[in-house]
């Protein structure tokens, strides 16, 4: 029984919820002493023109996580259920490298300010990482090309073809997290709630597959950088102590798109998987685009904006989602809350449609948009009545 690739108990979801735990307490614990590294070696974000701080900030906090997620991913390793896991995937250990490395350039550029071209470089060393481990995309549904009486199709993906969207999807997911991390407490925040969806739907496809030992990864990885946020979360929310800089934003990228594709692969081995059903096949790409909606939206939109204006895409300015928030005239504590609350409709919405009636959830994720949109003009609504008063 113990050679069975499945666990009979059921899910094991108090480990999950003592990894968590365990990434929260450790990351917590960390952080003070990376603040002081941070402050010694120099790493100081200085206030620019484009920034909101306006005092010198230390930032570096990514070691504290990357700190909370290797203890976390070492209890896993030891534990009863979990470990298991490690027998038939190399997933956990290669998010654990890659981090790493992510990690090491995040670190670096924190006090050093590197180029573009080297932090992409990084970067995309470490999706390579990735992909040498074998943890790849494998299947991905697009809605054309279905056979009468089905919408769309799910492409299945030579070798060559998973690694190169893997890489690309990594990247992209690194640099919208690096791009959206403008306020105190926004990334680390949106990585607290994408993580725990995302951790949300591997348990679903986890016990879809009757607690089939090779589906545990991604749960894990999720469930790991999600107590990372956590812990860091309490140091970082305005007013801030520490800032987790591009060593944290990159990690928690990486992370996500780590557990994002590694999920992918276990949706080979769905038992039940009907073809003709549009909302099954179409919800781990809901989930994935979900759980990044904010940071991919507010890179294109940057990425745009820049190369319209004749800059470089990289090129920084002050016209992010949380600046604009801003001007309308949020309070920075509100304008990061209103960001998570869009965030958790958008991530939890999609995760939802794997779990309940997809009537019931797009009525509530409706109420929850009109909500949010609202509560997001009001400023501007109270602005325009005082002028007209």
């Amino acid at each position: 029984m113990d050679n069975a690739p499945w666990a009979p108990a059921g899910l094991p979801a108090r480990e999950y919820l003592l990894v968590l735990l365990t990434a929260a307490a450790t990351t917590f614990l960390l952080t003070g002493l990376v603040r002081l590294l941070a402050i010694r070696v120099g790493a100081v974000a200085y206030p620019r023109h484009r920034d909101v701080h306006v005092e010198p900030m230390p930032r570096m906090g990514g070691v504290a996580m990357y700190g909370g997620v290797l203890a976390a991913i070492f209890l896993a390793s030891n534990l009863p259920a979990l470990s298991r896991g490690f027998t038939y995937s190399n997933d956990a250990w290669a998010a654990v490298v890659a981090g790493g490395l992510i990690v090491l350039v995040g670190a670096l550029d924190d006090r050093f300010e590197l180029d573009s071209l080297t932090k992409l470089a990084g970067q995309v060393t470490a999706a390579g990482v990735l992909v040498i481990a074998g943890v790849q995309w494998f299947v991905l549904w697009v809605p054309w090309g279905g056979v009468e009486g089905s919408v769309g199709q799910t492409l299945v993906f030579s070798s060559n073809q998973g690694q190169l969207l893997t890489v690309l999807l990594t990247v992209a997911m690194i640099n919208a997290m690096n791009f959206v991390d403008g306020l105190d407490g926004l990334a680390s925040g949106i990585g607290l709630i994408s993580a725990t969806a995302t951790f949300v739907f591997c348990l679903g496809m986890l016990d879809r597959q009757n607690g089939d030992v090779n589906a545990y990864p991604p749960a894990l990885i999720a469930a790991a950088i999600a107590g990372a946020c956590l812990g860091f979360l309490p140091y970082n929310f305005q007013p801030a102590r520490l800032f987790m800089g591009d060593s944290g934003s990159m990690l928690i990228g990486l992370m996500l798109a780590t557990a994002s594709t590694s999920a992918s692969g276990r949706l080979l081995n769905y038992p039940d998987a009907d073809p003709t059903d549009t909302i099954a096949l179409l919800s781990p790409l809901l989930v994935v685009a979900a759980v990044l909606f904010v940071p991919l939206l507010d890179l294109i939109m940057a990425v745009v904006r820049r190369t319209k204006a004749g800059k470089s895409p990289f090129h920084a300015d002050k016209m992010h989602l949380h600046h604009r928030l801003l001007e309308i005239g949020h309070s920075q504590r509100r304008a990061v809350l209103l960001i998570y609350l869009w965030a958790a409709v958008i991530s939890f919405g999609a995760v939802s449609l794997t779990l309940f009636n997809p009537v019931v959830v797009a009525w509530v994720a409706g109420l929850m948009v009109l909500l949010a949109a609202i509560i997001s003009v009001i400023p501007r609504m109270r602005a325009r009545a005082e002028r007209e008063s």
